[in-house]
């Protein structure tokens, strides 16, 4: 077992829902079998594709619903997407169960989110857990192990099963299944989207574009879809955890653009197995953009999990084209990152300095990410 950032012991509460989010295939599931097999509560685990469980969720009825807890110290529900009215019932159990514990966990977001959201208003604590991070991962490596494996964590990435598996064949089978049959699983699900080959050939565009501005017009364009469309595609796989968006930042709009997007792969191996390309690194000309859509996403992780104050992150560029990688905003304080695979000298940039003068400025390389992110 590699231990995870979470540990559910200490985040769950009485008579509050707590919600674990992901990916599929993140080790959510893992980490709740992990957490239950060790309690000493009396527990009741389900998943969300049980039928009976979804009819009875959906009559509503809280005797009967009462009656499914009852004599139970913790109700654990996996995959509780699949579960039509959960939140009312989840409600139902945390309002008139005395003393209950509740944990749920679910891949896709908008799904969820949806459902359990207003109706749980004040009795739920949400985690979102992620492939493996870095941090994590130093629970099996150390520093010149992380360092030993960088490659490999750019090529094939971090998701549990890929990091256990021994041969490179097993890393690209892993990733090709999940590419196929679980990324786009909970999109195609959803009423509205149709065609799985749209949204491979939008993932393969966003791929090629990697740290670089986006266009919605040109991507809608290429694909002979509306903008809207485009624009609905790329907000759900956002929501399914399959890429992130970072906004521009700037405070001074006159001279910064705030108007496109950059989108990185919550994953790297998912993003090479979305173009088929598992070279190593010195046979690939874009070893720039796997070094900036790891560090990005390592440093999204971190701040998610230790939770300590809100974060947000960005890049910056101006119209004259100067440009900083990624922006680090919390309680006031802007620290500014230069994601270079090789070191390199860099400059701060002369407009950057002039407007943004008490900011932290960072490089950031192969030889020192370990500073930023263990």
């Amino acid at each position: 077992m590699i231990k995870r950032a979470y540990d559910l012991k200490n985040l769950i509460k009485k008579n509050r829902v707590l919600v674990l989010y992901g990916a599929r295939r993140v080790g959510k599931t893992t980490l709740l079998k992990d957490f239950l097999s060790k309690t000493t509560l009396k527990y009741k685990l389900d998943t969300g594709e049980n039928i009976k469980l979804q009819e009875l969720f959906e009559t509503e009825d809280i005797n009967r619903i009462l009656e499914y807890t009852e004599n139970y110290e913790l109700i654990a529900i996996d995959e509780a997407q699949y579960l039509k009215n959960i939140g009312k019932a989840l409600k139902m159990i945390v309002d008139y169960s005395k003393d209950i514990y509740v944990v749920v966990t679910g891949s896709s977001s908008f799904e969820l989110q949806g459902q359990i959201g207003e109706p749980l208003t004040g009795r739920k604590r949400t985690f979102l857990l992620f492939p493996l991070s870095i941090p994590e991962l130093h629970t099996i490596y150390n520093k010149f192990e992380l360092k030993e494996h960088l490659e490999d964590f750019l090529i094939f990435g971090s998701y549990p099963e890929v990091i256990t598996s021994k041969t490179k064949n097993e890393k690209i089978e892993i990733l090709e299944e999940l590419v196929n049959s679980y990324l786009l699983k909970d999109i195609l699900s959803f009423e509205r989207v149709k065609s799985s080959s749209i949204l491979l050939n939008l993932l393969r565009l966003i791929a090629f574009q990697v740290g670089q501005l986006v266009s919605i017009n040109e991507l809608s364009t290429q694909l002979k879809i509306d903008i809207k469309t485009a624009q609905r595609y790329l907000d759900l796989l956002e929501k399914t955890f399959v890429i992130k968006k970072l906004e521009g930042f700037s405070r001074n709009p006159r001279k910064e653009i705030t108007s496109k997007c950059k989108y990185y792969f919550i994953d790297n191996g998912i993003r090479n197995a979305v173009i088929s390309n598992y070279n190593p690194l010195n046979l690939r000309n874009d070893k720039g953009a796997l070094w900036e859509n790891f560090f990005v996403m390592e440093k999204i992780k971190k701040s998610t999990y230790e939770r300590n104050l809100p974060v947000s992150y960005k890049f910056w560029r101006a119209y004259g084209g100067q440009e900083i990688d990624l922006i680090e905003i919390s309680n006031e304080e802007i620290k500014a990152y230069e994601i270079k695979y090789q070191k390199q000298k860099v400059k701060i940039l002369p407009l950057w300095q002039k407007n943004y003068s008490g900011a932290k400025f960072n490089v950031v390389t192969k030889d020192n990410f370990l500073e930023f992110l263990a």
